[in-house]
């Protein structure tokens, strides 16, 4: 992890547009150039994050997502912003749009069942290559132009070596389920079990 200067990230932040904010400052910048830098906070002085800072878990993760093959954002640099105590993540946006800017602008019922479809597949594929993520929504989950499902802010996210039990897979889908316009995505019969529901089954 690199030390940034504060006027060289205010530099940085220079025409950059605010993605995300809060009451303690930005969080999500795009920046002039189109690329995007994610800033984390310190909540506590003594933290799990002084040791292992969550800009570089982010980091981390997507460097092994992408050996997994799961697309993902391209790393830049990660950064510590000492004067604002602050650490920063800078990448390239994963190219397409979430599953949930599709949804809310509008599909087709043929084009929403497909995507469905392809997001229980994705769903099951994470989870038998041990990938638990908690934080796991239509709105961290990307359609690439190429018609693949990547993923984007995935800082808390666990990779275990091996395929995750069924326990897992439902405690996976928790957050997901409280999301009202959402949960009629979940096959959770489907992601739970690891395999796609008979095409047949029923005729």
């Amino acid at each position: 992890m690199k030390q940034l200067k504060q006027q060289d990230y205010f530099a940085m932040r220079e025409g950059a547009e605010v993605l995300e904010a809060d009451r303690h400052g930005d969080k999500v910048l795009r920046l002039a150039d189109g690329s995007i830098l994610k800033i984390f906070r310190r909540k506590r002085l003594i933290t799990s994050a002084a040791l292992y800072p969550y800009a570089q878990r982010f980091a981390n993760n997507a460097e092994t997502l992408a050996k997994l093959g799961i697309p993902v954002p391209r790393i830049i640099a990660v950064g510590r912003i000492q004067e604002i105590a602050r650490d920063a993540v800078h990448y390239e946006p994963l190219a397409g749009k979430t599953l949930r800017e599709m949804l809310r602008a509008g599909m087709l019922p043929e084009r929403k069942r497909e995507l469905k479809a392809v997001f229980t597949r994705f769903v099951i594929r994470l989870h038998d290559k041990g990938i638990y993520f908690r934080s796991l929504h239509l709105g961290n989950v990307v359609c690439t132009p190429e018609g693949e499902l990547g993923m984007i802010d995935f800082s808390d996210l666990r990779i275990h070596h091996w395929p995750l039990g069924k326990y897992l897979r439902a405690r996976n889908m928790r957050r997901m389920q409280g999301i009202a316009d959402e949960v009629d995505w979940l096959d959770l019969g489907a992601i739970v079990s690891g395999r796609m529901p008979d095409a047949g089954a029923g005729n």
